[in-house]
């Protein structure tokens, strides 16, 4: 049984995660070359209802959570970390990049790639703690486990390229970089994962009753 030090080891593991994961995503955002597919939907859902774009993210967020109850997957420490966090660790980046507005079509494909990498590297970390997944991977891994048969980065492929459709559908922009990442974002993390020997659907994540339990 993990013990206190085990657990309070953890949430170092998640937290040094999800700041790499954080710095990832905005390098795809910086790459400037088009939205990525969770984005693109919350545009949508932005544009048909009195929701703005930050509240249609939050919505999607917790409709991702609310499908894993369903599911019966345990939401841990990490899905709430990952809540208070990645985004606002992200627009920290953001507000403060040093270099200038990227403009190149090929630099934008290399920062997107680079992102994917980084954004593997975040979600092996803070998943690895087994104290539960953000919400958008949290969604990942639950279907994942519908799909034993499929890579996860192929999982990832057709959860995204469903994703995109329906924010395409609600009037969500779609460019370059949103088909790059539908289709060589879940390559990139297949084979960083294969090549770690790390599978996500592995894991035994604790829930948050377990955790407290287990620091008492």
């Amino acid at each position: 049984m993990p013990s206190k030090k085990h657990i309070l080891s953890g949430w170092l593991r998640i937290l040094f995660g999800l700041a790499i994961y954080s710095f990832g995503v905005h390098l795809t955002i910086a790459a400037n070359i088009g939205l990525e597919p969770w984005d693109c939907l919350g545009m949508g859902i932005a544009k048909h209802t009195p929701l703005n774009y930050g509240s249609s993210m939050v919505l999607i967020s917790v409709t991702a959570v609310l499908i894993q109850l369903v599911l019966r997957e345990n939401i841990g420490f990490a899905t709430l970390l990952d809540a208070i966090i990645t985004g606002n660790l992200t627009q920290l980046l953001n507000d403060y990049s040093p270099y200038p507005e990227n403009h190149s079509i090929w630099l934008g494909i290399v920062l997107m790639l680079f992102g994917f990498l980084f954004i593997s590297l975040g979600m092996y970390l803070y998943m690895s703690a087994e104290q539960g997944c953000g919400p958008k991977d949290g969604l990942l891994i639950a279907i994942g486990k519908r799909m034993p048969k499929l890579p996860i980065g192929v999982v990832e492929i057709l959860l995204w390229a469903v994703i995109t459709f329906a924010g395409w559908l609600l009037g969500g922009s779609v460019g370059i970089g949103t088909i790059i990442s539908v289709f060589v974002g879940g390559v990139v993390m297949h084979l960083f994962f294969d090549v770690i020997g790390f599978e996500p659907r592995k894991l035994k994540h604790k829930s948050l009753s377990e955790t407290f339990r287990l620091m008492k």
